[in-house]
Parts: C-alpha cells; structure tokens; sequence
C-alpha cells in the first residue's frame, strides 16, 4: 500500500506544481482514489477537477464499471466541500446520484465539479464525466452535510 500512496503524492504534488492545487491538499489521501488511480488538476470551492483511467476500473464486460464513476462523483464534490469548509469543516456526502449515458472501454475518464449551492450546512455539486474525445460518459450529483473537521472549532 506504500507504494500506492506514494504514487497519489506525486500525482498530487505534480498537479499543485503544474496546476490549481492548494498546498494543504497534499495531506489529504484516500486509498481508494489511490487504487481508482485518480489525478486532481483543479481545486477550488467552486471548481473540481480529476480523472481516472479506465483500465483496472472496468466492470467483467471490459467497460468502465459504474461505480468507479460513482466513485469520481463523490470524490470530486467530497473535495470541493472540503475547500469550501477548509481548514475546520468537510463535507460528508448524505446523497449520490449518477446516470451513465455512454460506454467507455479505454483511455481516461474526466470529471468536473461544479458547486451547484454553497450553503452554511448543506452544498450541491453537478459532476460531468467525459472521455478522452469530450464526450459525456456520465453526469452526477453529490449533496454533502458541512460538519466540523475532528479537533476544530467551525467559525461558521
């Protein structure tokens, strides 16, 4: 499991160097974006931005497998709730909803989030998933309850 952690660091940090990565997300790993093979290129309140690759996230039938999308769908808006209630609160997804409308078998899925509703408790993201041709493969919603990070205080 070292070996998967240390490659989600360097993709992190590649991507804080080359792109719009806050420095403190660095610290923040999960090991099944880590086995998903997830790469963050954006990161905002307001914006999310990641990929996965299709290979090693597909389903028997040799398509991506739908819950790796799903994956992707909280996975971007988890994080764009957490840069919204960075450094004292994080968003803890309450309700998930993808719907697939294309099949794909190879390449790189990219999902972008985008906060629909940034509320004091409650925040909304709209996911896009497309594949390597722009196409959308799938489209999402996570809703996510703010609450306080463990040893905070929440100013809000």
């Amino acid at each position: 499991m070292g070996g998967q952690v240390s490659r989600l660091w360097v993709c992190l940090w590649q991507s804080a160097a080359m792109n719009s990565i806050p420095d403190w997300a660095l610290a923040v790993a999960s090991p099944l974006d880590t086995k998903m093979g997830l790469d963050l290129t954006e990161l905002s309140a307001e914006r999310v931005v990641g990929s996965i690759p299709v290979e090693g996230n597909q389903q028997p039938f040799g398509l991506l497998h739908g819950g790796a999308s799903g994956v992707l769908v909280e996975t971007l808006g988890s994080m764009g709730a957490l840069a919204y209630g960075y450094p004292d609160r994080a968003g803890v997804g309450v309700d998930l909803n993808v719907t697939h409308v294309r099949g794909v078998r190879s390449g790189r899925v990219t999902g972008t989030a985008t906060a629909v509703h940034l509320g004091r408790t409650i925040v909304v993201y709209a996911v896009e998933i497309v594949d390597d041709e722009g196409r959308t493969t799938a489209t999402g919603r996570l809703t996510c309850h703010m609450t306080a990070l463990p040893g905070t205080t929440p100013t809000a």
